[in-house]
């Protein structure tokens, strides 16, 4: 990995400032045996606070997310680990560039090294992928990473990875959810705490599933964009030792990620869409914080979302690559993914959002690829897990293969499948207008925007097919729909459409929003 300065910024010193005495609090400890009487003392405290769901738990740092509330999730983890796995193969625990990641990932080690648990620890910065590879390849009891993706700066998180180096099955998280607030049996003599480095042999893998030959020979230049995230130095690195021209931006150390949120979208990759011009690439690469996620820009600056990412991908594994196994693909998701399966003959399963869903169809019988809609896809010859790195070394290899630039491909998948738009809006409402819109969805709605419903489904939110004048004149035109859906955790409705047209889209989402707001006619 490239050194590079590290910069905090005044809301970074900020943070710092604010986590104050619970950062002098986690420094106590003797042996490697962390302060238990102090944890204990939390577990009550932190009833409502630390609660895992699909991957783990998310907080504010300094508000909930502080050491006291991380040794609790950490203890909870020990008891899981003690109980049901085999905890003399150890845990593996990595960090990411977040304030306190590092300091944080100690803690937890500590934790469940006091309750007999080896731990495996990331000397430096680890992607997410990197983590659930190193599970898997080091066959240990699970993975505990520290980060919060592509939340905002204020936020870290707790990720948890099951010994198949995937995101723990809901069974494996209600599990550990179970066990926060019972005592953590203490071992007579603390575990060990081995510091390692578990980027060698991920790095290893991705250039070994890769064709690096082909992408050499193409003669591309690539714009890597790592969102000051964990992914910093894996792609440029893995391409400039290939002899593949390359260019990464934003790789400093920042936790203040300065302007954005780690997520890449709009408008976080403003940036991205101009470099990639300026610096004459021919794709722009971009991965989240924690570098499972994936987004990217074509030659000319043009956003290439993750659906058209997830399809040119899946496009190229059945054509060109002809691997076996069926597909899967989020409620949310683009319907080119059913007409490319179509195609090649291929089952498709259509799940709910999260991938969770994924890592268990993954689990359960032979799946080839899957995605959702925020920028998480998986292939199962890799790991059930989402990997950004790989995904984005995979968009080149397809380029190299198709002897396309990003934008090409796109053109070409278009030509081949339909012209498919997309677009999506977060609501940030009131949690009664929320709770109205969706009562009046699930009653039945005539129409949107002077389209007519022709058909509702409810795998996951609400979601309305709608007959478009605009798509039936139009040859191998998209369906278009309209998806609501509400968080289960806060007051936010969101908004999804899929057309044949961005005006189409925008068309439908303006009046799915006039919908929800004024409970009127739409």
């Amino acid at each position: 990995m490239p050194v590079t300065r590290i910069c905090f910024s005044t809301k970074a010193v900020f943070v710092r400032l604010t986590l104050g005495l619970q950062f002098f609090d986690h420094v106590s400890h003797t042996g490697g045996a962390v302060r238990l009487p102090r944890m204990r003392e939390s577990m009550t405290e932190t009833k409502s606070v630390v609660k895992f769901g699909t991957d783990g738990w998310r907080g504010i740092i300094a508000d909930d997310f502080t050491f006291a509330n991380v040794r609790v999730a950490a203890g909870a983890i020990a008891n899981y680990v003690l109980e049901h796995e085999d905890a003399k193969a150890g845990v593996c625990i990595a960090w990411d560039t977040r304030f306190e990641s590092r300091a944080f990932a100690r803690a937890v080690a500590e934790v469940l090294a006091a309750a007999g648990v080896p731990v495996q620890l990331a000397k430096e910065i680890t992607p997410t992928p990197a983590l659930s590879f190193a599970v898997r390849e080091r066959k240990a009891a699970g993975g505990v990473m520290i980060t919060s993706s592509h939340n905002p700066a204020e936020w870290n998180g707790l990720k948890y990875k099951a010994t198949y180096g995937g995101s723990g099955k809901p069974s494996i998280m209600a599990s550990i959810e179970s066990y926060l607030l019972k005592s953590v049996p203490q071992a007579s003599s603390p575990a060990s705490i081995e510091e390692v480095d578990f980027a060698p042999e991920y790095i290893a893998a991705l250039e070994k599933f890769v064709d690096l030959e082909a992408i050499k020979a193409s003669g591309s230049r690539f714009l890597i964009d790592v969102m000051y995230g964990a992914g910093r130095g894996v792609v440029a690195g893995i391409l400039s030792r290939a002899g593949v021209p390359c260019v990464e931006i934003r790789n400093e150390i920042n936790p203040a990620f300065p302007d954005i949120n780690p997520e890449p979208i709009l408008p976080h990759i403003k940036e991205t869409q101009k470099a990639v011009v300026v610096e004459r690439c021919d794709a722009g690469l971009i991965t989240d914080g924690d570098a499972d996620r994936i987004g990217a820009v074509d030659e000319h600056g043009n956003v290439v979302d993750a659906h058209r990412i997830f399809s040119i991908l899946l496009w190229w594994l059945l054509e060109r690559k002809k691997w076996p196994g069926e597909v899967t693909r989020a409620f949310n998701t683009t319907k080119v993914i059913d007409r490319i399966a179509a195609k090649y003959g291929r089952p498709l399963n259509e799940h709910g959002i999260g991938f969770k869903y994924v890592v268990d169809l993954m689990l359960e019988k032979e799946v080839l690829i899957g995605g959702e809609e925020s920028g998480g896809v998986g292939i199962s010859k890799h790991l059930p897990e989402r990997d950004g790195m790989l995904n984005s070394l995979l968009l080149a290899n397809v380029m190299a293969d198709e002897k396309k630039t990003l934008g090409e491909l796109v053109a070409a998948l278009q030509a081949e499948f339909g012209v498919h738009e997309y677009g999506r809006v977060d609501m940030h409402i009131a949690e009664e207008i929320k709770q109205s819109a969706i009562a009046r969805a699930k009653a039945g709605v005539e129409e949107f925007a002077g389209m007519k419903m022709l058909r509702m489904e409810t795998l996951d939110g609400i979601k309305f097919f709608l007959d478009n004048p605009e798509c039936a004149g139009k040859p191998n035109a998209a369906e278009t729909w309209l998806l609501l859906r509400a968080s289960g955790t806060e007051p936010l409705l969101r908004v999804y459409c899929e057309s044949c047209s961005v005006e189409s889209v925008e068309k439908v989402l303006s009046a799915a929003q006039a919908f929800v707001l004024k409970g009127a006619s739409v």
